[in-house]
């Protein structure tokens, strides 16, 4: 028996490690047969690090196959070799199990390696969608890739190739605009660069499309709500990342928390088997959202055999209070189901066949622990200059009355103003450490637009600072940088996406002194600008941009030009959302695409 067992591991090993013409089919088969329900089963298992830091043991004991950091859920330590020492102990525990089948690490990193202080943050979606460059959203993949790669982890819950087609949705700024060519081109650009040439790359992550399908065109924006259109609309604004993600080679969706005609996306067999497996030829696996099957149905057993009937290969499970222990009766439900035969058995070998595959091609066993060669790349200056170019071209310039900008580096006096002119955790918005982001923990390695302005002006330039612009008077010019508080999902979503009153009262009295405003708007959506944007005298949509402040000051000066154009529709009115390029009596304050350059 222990001669089979050592034999089973070592043709497990083999079958990661052998290269794809060893035929990966054939080794996945053979090592399905020889593994118990249980095993599968725990294969299926997606448990948070929350919910099993304090009982590690169960990683070999029900032969866990995946584990996330999701939400704020975060190691001790958050710093680079924090994590990747995490991570090393946690992968160590799976070898504990009887086929040493490693773990595959998920995590939301969804612009650049977020939860990860030091790394470098890249702008939002929304601020890589105005740049229109696929070549540039491809390399910020890449970095993001390495220095995921650096704290060991292998998988990223992203791109986002969600089609943004009401700004209330708390989620706008994870799309990389409103129109589903942009996003298929942008998102399969970044499936490509996460991944790069092939999955079993030292240097490779593996992408999740996300999320599956429809979330950015429910119903008043409502995040996880209702998306009320026919197929055909469905499948031509909402597919067509999709489509073009999987033929860039994506092995893992995540399926959707929305509902599409008040039917559960994590229910719907027709889309998740028979359109996305079995239509497209979708051959990676399927993975829930955090918590999202519960919503299926008050009995848990039931959402699972609901879920699984549908098509999801691995389910990601919650914890908070009272859910430690979730994954346990999670495998003890779905265990009951299969051999009550209300889960076929071949439901649970498919799924399980398409995970071990992916793992197969990710070559896990032979990269099994951190690279320490890429964490001590964590927020190297490279990387940084690419975070920087990213800002350049993500800013878009809607106003620049009397050629204002590009600014002088040898103007006498320059009043910086704004609640984001020193915040580096505001440029940074959600998913930035915390969940929600924060803008009073600042992530390290970071240049706020103030610092970014001292470092690009001349000595004898005086630099004046008062976030509420007290300091202010009639000479010099004045930069403004106001805009929205960090949120994430559904705490975004807002019925009304006025500038705040805060906002548009110093951009007032700063007006009012008869000095010029530059006005940099830090948001991830457009927001309702009307009576700002005519007392200013240049304004800039800048996004969410990320750690990298600098690349602002590189345009605000004349050393980049803007290139950047509105990846969204910018609305005159509340009325007038949701509206979109191509809708009738299109009559927007500013129409999609639109963004000035300097003359020259």
């Amino acid at each position: 028996m222990k001669l089979l067992l050592s034999i089973l591991v070592c043709f497990f090993t083999l079958s990661l490690s052998q290269p794809k013409e060893k035929n990966v089919d054939s080794r996945v088969e053979a090592l399905l047969k020889q593994m118990t329900l249980d095993e599968k089963i725990g294969q299926m298992t997606q448990v948070d690090y929350d919910a099993i830091k304090n009982h590690v043991d169960d990683i070999a004991k029900y032969s866990i196959g995946s584990i996330l950091w999701g939400g704020n859920s975060e190691p001790p330590s958050v710093t680079p070799q924090g994590w990747a020492d995490v991570y090393d102990s946690f992968q160590k525990y799976s070898q504990n199990s009887r086929l040493k089948i490693p773990i595959i690490f998920g995590i939301d990193a969804v612009h650049g390696h977020n939860n990860v202080n030091g790394a470098v943050i890249f702008p939002h979606n929304v601020g890589l969608g105005a740049t229109r460059n696929s070549a540039l959203v491809a390399k910020v993949a890449e970095v993001t890739s390495l220095e995921i790669k650096g704290t060991g982890i292998q998988w990223d819950f992203a791109p986002c190739v969600a089609v943004a087609r009401n700004e209330r949705w708390g989620r706008t700024y994870e799309s990389y605009g409103e129109d589903p060519e942009l996003v298929k081109t942008l998102g399969a650009a970044y499936v490509k660069g996460m991944q790069g040439e092939n999955l079993s790359d030292k240097t490779s992550t593996l992408a999740c499309v996300k999320h599956f399908l429809g979330d950015g065109g429910t119903t008043n924006g409502k995040d996880q709500g209702n998306t009320e259109c026919d197929e055909v609309t469905l499948r031509k604004i909402h597919m067509p990342g999709y489509v073009e993600a999987i033929k860039a080679g994506a092995k893992s969706i995540m399926v959707s928390y929305n509902s599409w005609n008040g039917v559960k996306m994590h229910g719907n067999k027709y889309l998740l088997t028979d359109v996305l497996k079995k239509e497209l030829g979708f051959k990676g696996f399927l993975v829930s959202d955090w918590a999202a099957i519960d919503q299926l149905d008050k009995d848990y057993k039931t959402t699972i055999e609901k879920s699984i009937n549908a098509g999801l290969d691995m389910i990601m499970i919650p914890n908070g209070p009272g859910q430690e222990n979730n994954y346990i009766e999670f495998i003890t439900l779905l265990k009951q189901l299969v051999k009550e035969k209300k889960v076929p058995i071949s439901r649970i070998d498919d799924a399980v066949r398409r995970v071990l595959s992916v793992k197969y091609d990710m070559n896990i066993s032979e990269n099994l622990y951190a690279d320490k060669n890429l964490t001590t790349q964590i927020g190297s200056a490279q990387h940084r200059e690419v975070g920087r170019e990213a800002v350049r071209q993500s800013l878009v310039l809607l106003k620049n009355d009397n050629n204002v900008l590009p600014l002088s580096k040898n103007l006498k006096k320059i009043y910086v103003a704004g609640n984001g002119a020193d915040s580096v955790g505001m440029l940074c918005g959600g998913w930035t450490i915390d969940w929600q982001g924060n803008t009073s923990r600042a992530i390290s390695g970071g240049t706020s637009i103030l610092q970014a302005i001292k470092n690009t002006v001349s000595r004898e330039t005086q630099i004046i600072y008062s976030a509420d612009g007290s300091m202010a008077d009639s000479t010099g010019v004045a930069v403004v940088v106001v805009g929205e508080e960090p949120y994430a999902e559904m705490f975004g979503d807002r019925s009304d996406l006025s500038l705040s009153k805060s906002d548009a009262e110093l951009i007032d009295r700063l007006k009012s002194k008869g000095i010029q405003v530059v006005v940099i708007l830090i948001s991830g959506r457009p927001l309702l600008i009307n009576a700002s944007l005519e007392k200013s005298t240049a304004f800039v949509a800048a996004w969410l941009p990320g750690t990298e402040g600098q690349g602002i000051a590189d345009v605000l000066f004349g050393d980049f030009n803007f290139v950047g154009k509105l990846p969204h529709t910018w609305p005159k009115t509340m009325e007038q959302i949701p509206i979109n390029v191509g809708d009738a009596n299109y009559a927007p304050l500013f129409p999609y695409g639109f963004g000035l350059t300097y003359k020259k």
